[in-house]
């Protein structure tokens, strides 16, 4: 009869960021560990607090599945001697199943005969194997960082304080760190008791008991509606960002959600450094009112019950009001900071060792700005001031106190403190943009300065890194150098700038050679550079639905343009969706095909003497001049269907004329006329990629 097994690991409050992905980890061996035993098993039940993981599997089997399996050996020329014999072939494959020699026997198979041989193997009960199963499963967890404790050689994120293991209602005898495995789990820390769990399917029960909620969903939904409830009684809006919720769940175990004050006089600091501290170094959740203000309040999470909220909230308050004035010395000392000396210190800040300090990364961010403006065509010369400055000081906030202190608000304090120093405000503006998008997701910047900078920032850092062999690999990639080249591709096309990904690469690859030396040829980066981004723009592709082999037709051609490509491709698949299409591109491909045999796209008129060629080059002619111009404007939707019009001239060309013909001169001119269509068909896709 099947039964419940139940894993318990109790620990050393466990850092929350680590803890979802142990417990998926030991319910995901678990499961496996089960499958590849034979054992069969029912649902899987997650549980994790901050000192316990947990996983309860539901119909257990209480025995392995019995195997016979069949397994084929060598050939009988090779199983056996000239006097009938077993050879050492035959014997080795023997012991290798683990049967006699005399219950190998032949089967044959596509005509020849081979030694074979039943491997069985009886299931034993699942209680005499799980002690070493499950040990073994909780030494193979890994963790970002482990520790030792004692005298004990074992590494774990934490030490073990206990072990529960339980099959039905015995319990499986562990022993890990000198730590017993029982029928005992531990309560809240201060309002619960250890507890004894007579079977696994109290566990749960049994922990609320002892004011332990270890479903980490039933948490997350405790908090979220105490907080919503709370802000409801109260008119506020209270925005709950899925990281901090997170966090805060694998930090309680018994969740009650209360608030606080802070003096209002902390207001006049921006916003989003008060928002900022609170949550990263308190945990608590802004108050906001319906405009976005912030409010003089803030939520958090208690673990533990509602006894003595106000003395509580007091402590919460107490230590807040120390951090917000850390925060308002800072705001005020870094005001008294001129821009030009935060722009010399940034000569003493160290970018890459071979890349050089972050003051020469703004030297070289300012030529690139420079240089993208001239080739996105901004000519205004106000417009153009702004992308040099903005460019100048776009990093300036990096030596500020409040961005050492809170990395995040990199950009948001420079745009605060520029304006304060009575930049432009399309130059402040810029200065916080240039970081955008800083995440997948994230906005594109929205001003025309901050989109140039921003590009010149990430492509500083993408080609710099691919100079000297900084190139992502695998999960590899310290510099964040996808997230930055997906940014550069997400900001040409939300401003449909007019320039090309070849125009960057050599603009970056020409500005990093003029201050150091590549380490590698312009040619292999160019080439790196190139596959990078493509596969940056493949993900583009699939976010707009477009199918990979359209994607595929498309980028082959040419992806310079990543607009064009966009355009190309979204007007390719509208046709792949008319059911008459398919005809059209078998025309295309046929053209394609032959005309790869071309030395040349020349076409003498005089040797046009069958009706159907005539007709192919005249359709052609009429069509082309029209084709290019909607191309050049951007109209590939109405390209395609122009010169999709030369179908039934293709086709009958095909039916009425040899291509390959015997002489030279005509089959040359044929091979041409089609090279020729061939060209510009390739302008718009590389049709023979498309799957039917």
């Amino acid at each position: 009869m099947p039964k419940d097994l139940l894993l318990e690991i109790g620990m050393e409050e466990v850092p929350s960021r680590f803890i979802r992905a142990a417990v998926e980890q030991l319910a995901d061996k678990t499961a496996k560990w089960l499958q590849d035993s034979r054992i069969g098993f029912g649902t899987v039940k997650k549980y994790a607090t901050p000192r316990r993981i947990a996983v309860l599997i539901e119909n257990v089997e209480e025995k392995q599945r019995d195997v016979s399996e069949e397994a084929k050996g060598p050939s009988r020329k090779i199983a056996l001697d000239a006097d009938g014999q077993w050879t050492k072939a035959a014997l080795g494959f023997a012991r290798s199943q683990g049967v006699e020699p005399a219950q190998l026997y032949f089967k044959e198979l596509a005509g020849v005969e081979y030694v074979h041989a039943v491997k069985s193997s009886i299931g034993v009960e699942t209680a005499l194997v799980l002690p070493e199963g499950l040990t073994a499963i909780i030494q193979s967890l890994t963790f970002p960082k482990n520790m030792r404790w004692g005298a004990n050689e074992m590494r774990f994120v934490r030490p073990i304080r206990w072990l529960m293991a339980l099959f039905g209602q015995d319990v499986v005898p562990l022993t890990l760190t000198g730590v017993a495995s029982g029928n005992i789990t531990k309560g809240h820390r201060f309002l619960g008791s250890d507890t004894v769990v007579a079977l696994p399917a109290e566990y749960e029960a049994k922990l609320k008991e002892q004011f332990v909620f270890p479903d980490m969903a039933e948490r997350e939904t405790m908090i979220r509606s105490q907080i919503e409830e709370l802000a409801k009684e109260k008119g506020w809006v209270v925005p709950i960002k899925d990281d901090l919720l997170e966090e805060v769940v694998f930090l309680v175990e018994f969740p009650t959600v209360l608030f606080g004050t802070f003096n209002p006089e902390f207001l006049s600091i921006p916003q989003e450094v008060l928002i900022t501290s609170m949550r990263e170094h308190q945990r608590y959740f802004p108050v906001l009112d319906a405009s976005g203000k912030l409010q003089p309040y803030f939520v958090t999470v208690r673990n533990g019950n509602a006894r003595s909220l106000e003395q509580i909230a007091k402590g919460n308050e107490k230590v807040l009001r120390a951090r917000l004035s850390d925060a308002k010395f800072f705001y005020g000392e870094d005001q008294k900071l001129p821009i030009a000396k935060a722009l010399s210190k940034l000569e003493t800040v160290v970018f890459h060792e071979e890349l050089g300090t972050v003051g020469d990364k703004v030297r070289r961010i300012v030529k690139t700005a420079d240089a993208v403006s001239r080739l996105a065509g901004v000519d205004g010369i106000e417009e153009t001031w702004h992308i040099h400055r903005a460019a100048e000081i776009c990093k300036f906030d990096l030596v500020t106190n409040m961005v050492y202190e809170f990395p995040e608000l990199q950009g948001l304090m420079g745009e605060d403190y520029a304006r304060k120093a009575g930049e432009a405000e399309a130059v402040a503006v810029a200065v916080n943009e240039h970081y955008q998008p800083r995440f997948s997701g994230d906005v594109s910047p929205a001003t025309v300065a901050g989109a140039i900078v921003s590009i010149a920032d990430k492509l500083d850092t993408i080609v710099g890194c691919f100079s000297i062999g900084i190139v992502p690999t695998g999960s590899q990639d310290p510099y964040a150098l996808r997230r930055q080249a997906a940014g550069i591709v997400q900001i040409v096309l939300d401003h449909k700038l007019a320039v090309g990904l070849s125009q960057l690469f050599e603009l970056g690859i020409d500005i990093h050679e003029a201050v150091h030396p590549l380490k590698r040829s312009r040619e292999e980066i160019r080439k790196d550079l190139n596959d990078f981004f493509l596969l940056r723009i493949k993900n583009v592709l699939n976010e707009k639905q477009i199918r990979y082999d359209i994607g595929d037709a498309c980028a082959s051609v040419g992806f310079d343009d990543i607009n064009g490509l966009i355009r190309r491709a979204l007007a390719v698949r509208e046709a792949v969706s008319s059911s008459d299409f398919k005809g059209t591109v078998d025309a295309f491909n046929r053209v394609s095909n032959l005309a790869a045999k071309a030395d040349s796209h020349a076409v003498d008129q005089a040797l046009l003497t069958d009706f159907s060629e005539r007709a192919l080059f005249d359709a052609w002619s009429a069509c082309r001049t029209r084709f290019l111009n909607e191309l050049s404007s951007g109209q590939e939707q109405a390209a395609l269907s122009t010169i999709s019009a030369l179908k039934g001239p293709i086709n009958a060309f095909f039916d009425a004329v040899m291509v390959m013909a015997e002489d030279e001169a005509v089959r040359r001119n044929r091979l041409g006329l089609l090279s020729g269509i061939a060209a510009d068909l390739r302008q718009l896709a590389d049709f023979s990629k498309l799957v039917w």
